[in-house]
């Protein structure tokens, strides 16, 4: 028990020195304060790990969620940020109420069907908007510009403009955070306490607190604590508390449905993959954990923090660092608010460039090369729904981005030659036989549809009886059916599933997970 909790302790300290400048971060991309994304990372870890937070996640802000966090204070306030923060703030406790909502009526699972190329289409657009707008601040620039496409046009000649001084310590940051892991030597140190412990010691050694001036070849540049983070040096002093005014304007109805969509998808794709990582006897329950993440939200803007998720990075990183229980994810907020409790004036020292410089590391991972290649790798239908919401997403916003890229892969479902009706709406026959129980599944199974079967066998597995699904009639599988059933027997493991494929569909293309159907379709 001894070791388990010091194993705890641990992991809780390592994620905390990750976390810990991305959430400042985040909170400052978001248009939020600095203390907002500790706010979060507190409630997240100190509450959520007594309410139902799944195994070894950590709950606290997320990069992914910068994008609308941002968006809803510029429309909100109008030019007006406070006003926006505290409008936005309104918004995430109404979204917070949905995904408790959701959670007790138990219809977590609908995060489960949404289609992958879908899902990472738009977390790579996310990666792009992050880069765009970040680089500006690492390079000590105010853009002039606020769309993403206009901010990475016009970036090439704005970076002439830089400032040496904050684009250097930028660019060290970055330097570290993607070469540091790399040294085996002394990659279990992470990276961000190494360049938090740089990075302040030069914003202190260059006096970056005090405004002033100095020249590089003949040019004058400005510096000063504008370019630093500002925490307050009492923590409680910082509550803000939201602002209903405008809660029913269409603004603020259309970023409650993105806070809460996305929000929600997410968090139960992070618990799904954290799942996959370990060994737990039991998976955990989507609808505890999202009831968990409601309830902390709702409580982190009714003190002015960022909605938060089940954040993967810092999930991964806490099974990697040792974590036996939820405990971790306790301490890792636990040590976040002895940070900006004692140490407040030591972390006005970091500059805002070397938190930019992490975000544009998240931002490119998110955007990586690899996920357009994986995407293509599945099969040209699943690269042109990656490609169509990644443009669609950076071209006008979230909401808009998903719904287009959902609505074309039914699009595509149906002029395959399936009806609307029967891929919403699967034929599932159950047959009970001694100790075992057939389900037969009959016609085209799709996302859409495989929110009935998973239901029937949630229901079914409850008896522990030997499940055997029978797709023998099955005429077209799609491809986010086919991840969903690779991944069956661990979701039920206290039953023993059995597939009986069709062995008349046939892969579109070469991925063992392509979407398949019938040669005459």
């Amino acid at each position: 028990m001894f070791q388990g909790l010091k194993n705890d302790i641990i992991a809780g300290f390592s994620v905390f020195l990750i976390a810990l400048p991305l959430c400042l971060g985040i909170a400052i991309a978001s248009n939020f304060p600095p203390i907002s994304g500790i706010f979060t990372a507190i409630i997240g870890g100190i509450l959520a790990t007594f309410i139902g937070s799944s195994g070894l996640t950590i709950k606290g802000p997320a990069a992914g969620l910068i994008v609308i966090v941002l968006g809803a204070v510029q429309e909100l306030g109008q030019g007006n940020v406070f006003l926006g923060y505290k409008l936005t703030l309104a918004v995430g406790a109404v979204a917070a109420l949905i995904q408790i909502l959701i959670a007790v009526t138990r219809k977590a699972i609908i995060a489960e069907i949404m289609p992958p190329s879908v899902i990472h289409g738009m977390l790579a657009a996310i990666g792009v908007i992050i880069v765009s707008k970040q680089s500006y601040v690492l390079a000590g620039i105010t853009p002039n510009f606020t769309r993403p496409l206009q901010l990475l046009l016009h970036f090439p000649l704005e970076i002439l403009h830089f400032n040496p001084i904050i684009f250097g310590i930028g660019m060290l940051a970055f330097g570290i955070v993607t070469v540091w892991p790399k040294v085996k030597a002394v990659s279990w140190i992470p990276s961000s306490i190494v360049i938090l412990l740089i990075v302040i010691f030069f914003s202190w050694y260059l006096n970056l607190s005090t405004e002033h001036t100095y020249i590089v070849f003949g040019k004058t540049y400005e510096i000063g604590p504008n370019f630093l983070i500002h925490l307050p040096v009492n923590f409680f002093e910082a509550v803000q508390f939201p602002e209903f005014s405008q809660i029913l304007s269409p603004i603020s109805l259309k970023y409650i449905i993105m806070f809460a969509l996305v929000g929600s998808i997410e968090s139960l794709l992070t618990v799904c993959a954290v799942d996959s990582m370990t060994s737990n006897a039991q998976p955990s329950d989507l609808n505890k954990d999202l009831f968990a993440v409601g309830v902390c939200n709702l409580v982190s803007a009714f003190i002015g923090g960022l909605p938060m998720i089940s954040e993967i990075v810092r999930s991964k990183a806490n099974i990697d660092y040792g974590a036996q229980s939820t405990k971790a994810n306790f301490f890792h907020g636990l040590f976040m608010f002895l940070a900006v409790v004692l140490f407040p004036s030591l972390l006005n020292l970091v500059p805002l460039s070397a938190l930019a410089a992490l975000l544009v590391f998240v931002g490119l991972n998110l955007a990586s090369s690899k996920e357009f290649i994986h995407a293509y790798e599945i099969g040209r239908d699943q690269f042109f729904l990656f490609v169509t919401t990644f443009i669609a997403t950076l071209a006008s916003d979230l909401l808009i981005g998903v719904t287009i890229g959902t609505v074309l892969k039914l699009f595509l479902h149906w002029i395959r030659g399936n009806s609307l009706k029967s891929l919403f709406f699967p034929s599932i026959t159950i047959k009970k036989k001694a100790k075992k129980t057939l389900i037969v599944v009959e016609g085209p199974l799709t996302f859409v549809g495989y929110l009935k079967l998973k239901k029937t066998i949630e229901a079914l597995a409850k008896n522990k009886e030997k499940l055997i699904l029978s797709f023998s009639a099955v005429t077209y599988l799609d491809h986010t059916v086919m991840k969903k059933i690779q991944t069956l027997g661990q979701e039920f493991k206290e039953v023993e599933i059995i597939i009986q494929e069709n062995q008349q569909l046939v892969p579109f293309y070469s991925h063992p997970l392509s979407t398949r159907g019938k040669l005459s379709s």
